[in-house]
């Protein structure tokens, strides 16, 4: 028995805690409703490795990156200009996905109550106010605030900073950047050990509250969420595609492979490999490839981008906040920034919706109430990642008038993929 529950993986745990957290809400409303200390200890835990988890990535992310940028050129110009432009057009789709199903309405959070509502209507946002707001008088000030767009403000600067170090101190406060980066890893992956049960209890306290309608929301959430990405994939990616005149054929039946590795395992870098590969292969030069597909990890996340905006707006909605279009586009500015650097942590939009959330006083309870689908909604999300990067290599390959330069060179190599 012992070794039956020993191999049975989080998502399994996590589909038999929400299960038993609809049982407990809806039979047992009272029940349900008293566990929510062991939801918000759940919550208070992914508060705590925000920031040092941003601060981190992003530095690593900058710094680490800047010798290879001047080296490239005019091709990390380019594929930036790219990411960019994808990734806005990802938040895009998914804020008018959102807006238009509004799945979060009539859901009920512990923290959605009217006073937080009226409070967030009567405050007035400004430009000025919020470029001021931007800048942190202290970073100490802005960790312990949560103040996520204070954070990457400082980030960034220090990281671009850091660039222009040379030697010895650079190496030094590289190592420790990224030392601490791999110690947040390892610490989102110990508190997502304790995620079936902050899950199993914020879905019995939903359910508690809101009663079993609630399941129909979070339906319509995954079904959302499955739409603007197959949106956007038919009016952002073939679009581009055929604009860039993408071997459209040999591209589909080389990109299939990652991309299912992607939708199986939810993981992004365990299609990496086989997606250089796969790109190297259609004929998408190395230098191009080993320089495009890793900066594409950390800023073309065109999947998760778009999930963070349903997501975001979602927990608006379960909040009956009205959030204005002003507003809602300034959340998506922070998620943008916020969003880079992070793809190689588990689990990292929870961590970026997390930041958001704090930053624009949503209720956080939200994230418990979207764990218990998320595994259906990272399958796609991660899917759309690794699709968006491989098309993005395969554009830049074109753009720089390379692509299929090394195809027979590169077939030679690596063997010819099935179907290419």
């Amino acid at each position: 028995m012992w070794s039956f529950l020993k191999r049975r993986t989080q998502s399994q745990w996590i589909v038999v805690a929400v299960i038993l957290g609809i049982v407990i809400g809806a039979l047992w409303p009272t029940v349900g409703i008293a566990l929510n200390p062991l939801s918000n200890i759940f919550l208070r835990m992914i508060k705590s490795l925000v920031v040092p988890l941003i601060f981190g990535t992003l530095v690593v992310g900058i710094a680490g990156h800047g010798d290879d940028m001047k080296q490239v050129g005019k091709l990390a110009l380019r594929s930036i200009i790219y990411f960019e432009i994808a990734t806005t057009l990802a938040l895009v789709i998914g804020l008018t996905a959102v807006n238009l199903a509004k799945p979060g309405v009539g859901v009920s959070l512990a923290a959605a109550d009217t006073t937080q509502a009226a409070q967030f209507t009567k405050t007035h946002v400004t430009m000025a106010g919020v470029l001021e707001h931007t800048v942190p008088a202290s970073f100490a000030e802005a960790w312990v605030n949560n103040e996520v767009l204070q954070v990457v403000f400082f980030s960034i600067i220090f990281a671009v900073a850091l660039a222009r170090v040379k030697g010895k101190p650079k190496e030094t406060m590289l190592a420790f950047c990224e030392s601490l980066s791999e110690v947040m890893f390892k610490f989102v992956a110990v508190v997502m050990g304790f995620a079936p049960v902050g899950i199993g209890a914020a879905i019995a306290v939903t359910v508690g509250k809101s009663g079993i309608g609630v399941l129909f929301n979070l339906a319509k959430l995954v079904g959302t969420l499955y739409v603007a990405l197959i949106a956007f994939a038919l009016l952002v990616l073939l679009p581009i595609a055929l604009i860039m005149k993408v071997p459209l054929r040999r591209f589909v039946n080389a990109v299939k492979e990652p991309w299912l590795i992607a939708f199986t395992t939810a993981s992004s870098e365990a299609a990496l490999p086989r997606a250089m590969q796969a790109m190297e292969a259609i004929g998408v030069p190395k230098r191009i490839v080993a320089f495009v597909m890793p900066t594409g990890y950390s800023f073309n996340l065109d999947g998760s981008t778009l999930y963070l905006a349903v997501a975001s707006i979602f927990a608006a909605q379960a909040a009956g906040i009205d959030m204005p279009l002003g507003q809602q586009l300034f959340m998506m500015l922070v998620l943008m920034l916020t969003s880079k650097g992070v793809a190689a942590v588990p689990r990292a939009s929870l961590v970026i919706l997390a930041g958001a959330l704090t930053q624009f006083k949503l209720p956080i309870e939200a994230i418990a109430v979207i764990l218990g689908v998320d595994a259906i909604m990272d399958m796609a999300r991660t899917s759309l990642n690794v699709l968006g990067n491989c098309l993005a290599t395969v554009v830049m390959a074109r753009w720089e008038g390379v692509l299929g330069a090394d195809v027979e060179h590169s077939i030679e190599r690596r063997g010819e993929l099935q179907g290419v």
